[in-house]
């Protein structure tokens, strides 16, 4: 949950809508993801992986609920245009 002020009595940082998490493929990366979900994201694509210099580098979208809706309407009507 969001905490209401940023611990020291100053607002807390307005939560953005979209969210692309990278890094190594650690527990630290999927602890990363755990924890945006925990937040209240929900999980936004297929997740990624390349190869860089030797090591996998996964990258994985998240979105806030009212956003994923937002994205969910648009391509409900984008669909029915064409």
């Amino acid at each position: 949950m969001q905490p209401t002020d940023g611990g020291d009595g100053s607002a807390a940082p307005e939560r953005l809508a979209y969210r692309l998490l990278t890094g190594p493929d650690t527990r630290e990366f999927c602890e990363k993801i755990s924890a945006a979900l925990a937040d209240g994201y929900v999980l936004y694509g297929d997740p990624t992986m390349i190869v860089q210099d030797g090591k996998a580098v996964c990258g994985q979208a998240v979105i806030l609920p009212a956003e994923a809706k937002k994205t969910a309407k648009t391509e409900r009507e984008s669909a029915s245009v064409d």
